[in-house]
């Protein structure tokens, strides 16, 4: 995969988190890594599929830093050691709630297999094929409910009812379509 453009980060943003959107070539195919989120009570997100990542540290000296401290303490993958950077997809925003915030995706590849060390943000770590979401084989409609009201959105179903939606669902589409415009072989 070509490294990816790196777009500005703007200073508009009074709270900041970022992510790691976590790669590795398996089998003939790129897998892309999603957590499960815990259940935590009244937090809508609970058990949720994400990418590993959070709120930024007054010791991270950047987002891209926060990401890989974040993966290192949710899912004990040390990036820094096991990481190839690739890029930061395009930030975003979060729909709902996130008024203020940004959330910035960095891309990593890393080669072979990790026993992943799950604290307790996490309850599982699953791997997906990219080659399956770009076909459209694991497209589907996530029923999201809150305060009585009830929405579909579009999302990605990896097993199971493991569905990735929302923003998680956005990040990876950009990251799809990028793999796409590039002519990348995922």
């Amino acid at each position: 995969m070509n490294r990816l453009e790196t777009p500005s980060l703007d200073a508009e943003y009074d709270r900041r988190a970022a992510v790691a959107v976590i790669l590795r070539e398996r089998r003939e195919d790129t897998e892309v890594l999603f957590i499960r989120r815990a259940y935590r009570e009244n937090d809508p997100w609970s058990g949720q599929m994400a990418f590993p990542g959070g709120h930024t540290d007054e010791a991270d000296a950047s987002l891209q830093d926060t990401a890989i401290r974040e993966t290192a303490e949710e899912i004990g993958l040390d990036l820094r050691a096991r990481g190839c950077p690739l890029g930061l997809i395009t930030p975003a925003r979060p729909s709902v709630g996130g008024k203020g915030m940004l959330i910035a995706p960095y891309v990593f590849s890393i080669e072979g297999l990790f026993r992943p060390r799950l604290n307790h943000e996490v309850v599982e770590v699953v791997w997906a094929s990219c080659s399956d979401m770009l076909r459209g084989d694991l497209e589907t409609v996530y029923n999201f409910r809150r305060e009585g009201e009830s929405f579909n959105f579009p999302g990605f179903d990896l097993n199971e009812g493991r569905v990735v939606w929302g923003l998680t669902y956005r990040i990876m589409t950009t990251l799809l379509h990028s793999i796409q415009q590039n002519g990348d072989e995922p």
